[in-house]
């Protein structure tokens, strides 16, 4: 069987100075394990402002460990993005640092590439036990409408935790839009994937950097960057109005030429301007949300920006 030469791991890391300990343990563990393949792990400091840099440094006796440091926090989307960059193996893995995706899984992954035509392997949950009720119940309902009203598959319950071949993250590379949904673009540049069912655990340590306004924030982007269908929604309801309007003009016209009727209904007519004001204004939310995105599309700001890296860390400069 002929082997790769090497796999490239990212490990986006945003304050996680008490998980990346473990995690680092673990991939040790894993690599050793599999020890027919040469191992990269690539650290991204997203602007961490706890110890999390200085416990990279930590590993850096391990000529494996690579790293770099953003000049502050630019999301884990920009994380993963430069990781990519940067990584220099013809199999590149992401995961989390906070070990709710197990690494022994990138065994099976990596056979899975050996063994069968597929350019990708990646992970989906139906359980996540780290997720309140509340938090599944959401999740469950977001993957429905993404679903629906994305014109890529989207998969529900995916995890960023995948290993592609070069080909793949050369691809994803391509896509430099500033706005990144990675679970989307994964899967609006194709190739043949293979999805694992698995169960996640709980975070090792600490707690999740993703409040429910930041995840609210997060799925607004994936609807922005992958759908147009609320501004289809807009169109239609606006049309629906209009018609309704129609009506209740004609109906009017005639009820006053019939019986004479006066002027009244004034409170009910308050009412249904204030409501119709509501929904323009929802909606021209809705769209000043995506022409926002063109202004910072066409401003071509940096996904991130670098203060410093890893000796040994070559491909992309600074």
């Amino acid at each position: 069987m002929k082997n790769l030469d090497k796999i490239s791991i990212v490990i986006p890391c945003y304050n996680e100075e008490d998980a990346l300990p473990v995690l680092y343990k673990e991939l040790d563990k894993v690599s050793k394990d599999m020890n027919y393949v040469d191992f990269e792990f690539l650290f991204v400091n997203d602007g961490s402002t706890d110890k999390t840099l200085s416990i990279i440094k930590d590993f850096s006796s391990d000529k494996r460990v690579k790293f770099l440091s953003f000049s502050r926090n630019f999301g884990k989307e920009a994380a993963m993005y430069a990781g990519l960059e940067h990584a220099t193996g013809e199999l590149v893995a992401i995961i989390d640092a906070d070990m709710q995706d197990p690494p022994e899984m990138l065994k099976k992954m990596y056979q899975i590439i050996k063994d069968e035509d597929y350019d990708c392997v990646a992970l989906y949950t139906k359980n996540h036990k780290d997720y309140s009720l509340m938090r599944r119940f959401f999740t469950k309902c977001w993957y429905t409408l993404i679903g629906k009203i994305s014109s890529t598959k989207q998969v529900a319950g995916a995890r960023d935790f995948r290993l592609m071949k070069r080909k793949m993250v050369n691809a994803i590379l391509n896509m430099k839009e500033y706005n990144r949904y990675f679970k989307g673009i994964s899967n609006f540049v194709g190739f043949n994937t293979k999805w694992l069912n698995v169960e996640t655990d709980k975070r090792v340590k600490g707690k999740s950097k993703f409040s429910y306004f930041k995840l609210f924030k997060y799925a607004m982007e994936a609807i922005l960057a992958f759908s147009t269908t609320p501004l289809v929604i807009a169109a239609l309801i606006g049309l629906i109005f209009c018609l309704i309007a129609f009506i209740v003009i004609v109906i009017i016209i005639c009820k006053t030429l019939i019986y004479g009727d006066p002027v009244n209904g004034w409170p009910s007519l308050a009412c249904i301007i204030v409501f119709t004001s509501g929904v323009q204004l929802f909606f021209f939310g809705i769209m000043g949300m995506y022409l926002s995105k063109i202004y910072l599309e066409v401003k071509n700001r940096p996904i991130y920006i670098i203060t410093e890296k890893s000796d040994n860390l070559k491909g992309k400069n600074l």
